[in-house]
């Protein structure tokens, strides 16, 4: 088999931007991806509509804005991609590997082989949320100085898009093995892995596996062994599967502690 081409492989990483409150930085955001040779832009729930700020600030780059699909939330934005990563400025209780964008880029256009790729941007003042980040496989960190950290979200997408041009054309080193290495061929999409952590949720609470404690940490630690795990379309049935039967099995434990009731 081939491998993808260059172009191939430039389509299927899309740039996507999370409630994005000023208009025109959507326009500095699609420039700054056409001149690295990306056109995949996705909008998710912006404060305002593109308008001509951001028709002046695309110079140019206009045809991605007008190509952009806008969705409401970020999950259906990532549905059919394999592999999802978020930019962050900062450490969140969500214990995501971080990646040095150099990194992130390689293992990006890596696992561009295989289907999708989003790279996300969130809020200008707030970033992505922690329910967000909870979508992503792995965190982007932009070593900025300490002294002076933020980053206009154009310049943060422009440093981003750089290094994935540099990866695409080889030019971006080896890729550091981590801990959530990118996904090879055949690798679940995103929106069966959400199924699967949504069924999974469902059944600890069901065989009342948290015992009274907050399920948010048992369940993050679980999404990461998943992520990890780099799961295909058939593995994620073969536990849903298992995760079925031990919600059956729930149901009639439940079933035989009513009926030895006396009422």
């Amino acid at each position: 088999m081939n491998a993808p081409s260059t172009p191939a492989l430039a389509d299927n990483l899309r740039i996507v931007l999370v409630g994005t409150q000023h208009p025109g930085n959507i326009g500095s955001a699609a420039r700054a991806m056409k001149t690295m040779g990306l056109s995949k832009l996705v909008l998710v729930a912006p404060e305002k509509a593109p308008d001509r700020d951001t028709q002046a600030m695309a110079a140019g780059a206009d045809d991605l804005v007008e190509a952009a699909p806008v969705f409401a939330s970020l999950a259906e934005a990532v549905a059919d991609c394999r592999w999802v990563l978020g930019a962050t400025a900062r450490s969140r209780r969500i214990q995501l590997e971080p990646l040095h964008p150099r990194d992130a880029a390689g293992r990006a256009v890596l696992a561009a082989g295989s289907g999708p790729v989003a790279l996300v941007f969130g809020r200008e003042r707030t970033g992505l949320d922690n329910e967000e980040l909870q979508l992503c496989h792995a965190a982007v960190h932009i070593p900025s100085d300490p002294a002076f950290s933020s980053l206009n979200l154009a310049a943060a997408v422009q440093v981003l898009s750089y290094e994935l041009r540099c990866a695409l054309l080889g030019d971006a080193g080896a890729v550091v093995e981590g801990r959530t290495p990118p996904p090879g061929e055949g690798a679940a999409s995103h929106a069966e892995l959400e199924g699967l952590f949504g069924q999974l949720a469902e059944t600890l609470d069901q065989i009342d596996f948290h015992k009274g404690r907050a399920p948010e940490s048992a369940m993050r630690k679980l999404r990461r062994l998943y992520l990890r795990a780099n799961l295909d379309s058939a593995e994620i049935r073969l536990l849903r599967g298992v995760l079925a039967d031990a919600q059956r099995m729930a149901r009639l434990a439940g079933q035989g502690s009513n009926d030895g009731k006396i009422g």
